[in-house]
């Protein structure tokens, strides 16, 4: 076989640009093309991300979120337990004293977010200025003002403070 076409049927083995097809092909549409904008939501840009912080409480939710996401739910159809019912009394708690990364990194982001917000610092600063590390240091010295909300499979939820966490 020839890479000018002279094996096929057509016999004509030296012209090349007869054996070539040539056609006018349209042009593909790029990716992002304005019909499919359109079918987008056009709100979706307009809500903020679901945060899962509530702010009069001081509480951070941790946890499983499908509970968390049940517990609201039956909160919402005011079922036999209402939120506060469903909390887990201090000397009852089943899950571990210890702050997991994911709890920790809530946390500190929270509380970073709450300092370059112009909240109060409850630190000596020593001049520093970024709220990330101000955050880090008032976790280590036991000082960040928060409860970090565990939520338990059956629907439960279990409240520490960044106090009582190591």
């Amino acid at each position: 076989m020839s890479d000018f076409g002279g094996d096929d049927d057509m016999g004509d083995a030296g012209n090349y640009e007869e054996a070539m097809d040539y056609e006018d092909e349209a042009v593909e549409p790029d990716i992002y093309d304005e019909d499919d904008q359109q079918h987008q939501d056009p709100h979706a840009a307009d809500e903020p991300d679901a945060v899962e912080h509530n702010q009069e409480n001081n509480v951070v939710v941790s946890g499983d979120p499908g509970a968390a996401a049940a517990a609201a739910k039956s909160e919402q159809m005011n079922t036999v337990k209402s939120m506060k019912d469903k909390k887990v009394p201090n000397e009852k708690r089943t899950t571990t004293p210890y702050m997991t990364k994911y709890e920790r990194a809530r946390v500190l982001g929270t509380r970073a977010l709450q300092i370059s917000g112009n909240a109060p610092v409850l630190i000596d600063v020593e001049g520093m200025t970024d709220p990330l590390q101000i955050a880090i240091k008032e976790l280590r010295e036991k000082k960040i003002p928060l409860v970090v909300r565990r939520f338990l499979p059956d629907g439960w939820y279990e409240d520490w403070s960044c106090e009582e966490l190591l």
